[in-house]
């Protein structure tokens, strides 16, 4: 019999440009977990670990990461031990692989970490490495970078349905709205459509402020059976659906339609399908907002709104406090920064708090039903559930 997974803890470390080393990180982020947990969960207690990480070798010199962050925090694993790596979609899929581990009964409790160490001394030098996600040889030496790929997918999007550079806007502003009241998060300013307008052009459609930024992060979660969970909280939250989707990583062999994103879809069914659920009942969701357009054809893949809906979907505050959905209340992409391996584990550790009403100033009220969502560009796609009862 499958066992049901449960989050029974979370902790982070500050997103942001940090003078801190990739172990600094590693470390603060662990330290939280274990001191969120309350004393509960110790060291001793980890039989399984796994770290999310995308380029340690090229920005912090270190391979071998999960024995290494394993000693950072005192851990001896004695039946799993390993490293995650899928682009942007590391974070969730590290959450995915630990509760299919405890579903299956070959670990009883698994601390998840996420960490990136992206900043480096020369700047040349970090836009290199984000290229090594892209094909070296047929897209990424032609230039076809990250904010290419979704500028395309961006102005197919308004050709087709009449989106608007103000409606693009308005998912930065919402979001960096939300980071501000997040301590954790690398922006806690906000900024104004017309900033947003009137920001520096990184390609048509997008300014700075439409893009996420390259940050420095850490953070981590601990999962267990809902079982064992009882011995560590009285409020679990528990994993109840999940699905992934990889149409390949080329962008130029994909999509006649490059506003519509079929691996997410897909993504998105399986998950609801496990999960029992439509996306009319989930209350909160953490999506991957690398891109204005990303936050607008995610809501529409995953379902909130129809297809071609997305834009008038934000603009009207359907994504927001008191609309159908309050989609990255911690700030998202935009507003939080993206450390890569880090975002999706900062996304189930903040889905964990808003399930709990531990969320403080960005609670979402009665929240029962959470979703996370990473991509690892518009052809790649994984979708976890999770609710505040297990599903037997």
């Amino acid at each position: 019999m499958l066992k049901n997974p449960a989050i029974v803890a979370a902790g982070l470390a500050k997103f942001g440009v940090r003078e801190a080393s990739y172990k600094d990180l590693i470390s603060e982020a662990g330290q939280a977990c274990f001191e969120a947990a309350g004393g509960a969960i110790k060291p001793k207690d980890i039989d399984g670990f796994i770290i999310c990480t995308v380029m340690p070798e090229r920005t912090a010199v270190q391979s071998h990461t999960a024995s290494m962050a394993e000693e950072c925090l005192g851990i001896r694993p004695g039946a799993m031990s390993l490293r995650v790596e899928h682009m942007c979609q590391s974070g969730n899929l590290g959450i995915r692989t630990a509760c299919a581990y405890i579903m299956a009964g070959l670990c009883e409790t698994v601390m998840v970490v996420g960490a990136e160490k992206l900043q480096v001394p020369v700047p040349d030098e970090i836009f290199l490495n984000m290229s090594t996600g892209l094909d070296r040889d047929w897209e990424a030496c032609q230039g076809v970078t990250a904010p290419i790929m979704f500028a395309m997918c961006a102005q197919a999007h308004m050709r087709k349905y009449g989106t608007t550079r103000e409606q693009l806007a308005k998912v930065a502003v919402k979001n960096q709205v939300h980071s501000a009241k997040n301590p954790y998060a690398q922006f806690q300013s906000g900024v104004t459509i017309e900033q947003v307008l009137n920001a520096k052009r990184i390609t048509t459609p997008f300014g700075l402020f439409d893009c996420s930024s390259i940050s420095d992060g850490a953070a981590a979660v601990i999962v267990t059976s809902a079982e064992r969970a009882k011995d560590y909280t009285v409020k679990p939250v528990y994993f109840i659906g999940t699905g992934q989707s990889v149409h390949g990583l080329t962008f130029a062999n994909h999509y006649e339609d490059l506003s519509h994103w079929p691996p997410l879809k897909q993504a998105a069914e399986s998950a609801y399908k496990m999960a029992n659920i439509k996306p009319a009942d989930v209350d909160v969701a953490e999506i991957h907002d690398c891109f204005t357009i990303a936050e607008i054809i995610t809501s529409e893949e995953l379902g909130f709104c129809g297809k071609g809906e997305g834009g008038p979907f934000v603009e009207s505050g359907q994504s927001d406090y008191g609309g159908q959905v309050v989609i990255n209340p911690r700030g998202g992409l935009l507003g939080c920064g993206h450390p890569l391996g880090a975002t999706g584990v900062a996304q189930t550790a903040e889905i964990f708090r808003q399930l709990r009403g531990e969320a403080g100033e960005r609670q979402v009220k009665g929240a029962q039903i959470g979703l996370t969502h990473n991509n690892s560009g518009p052809t790649e796609h994984v979708v976890n559930i999770y609710s505040t009862e297990v599903v037997s």
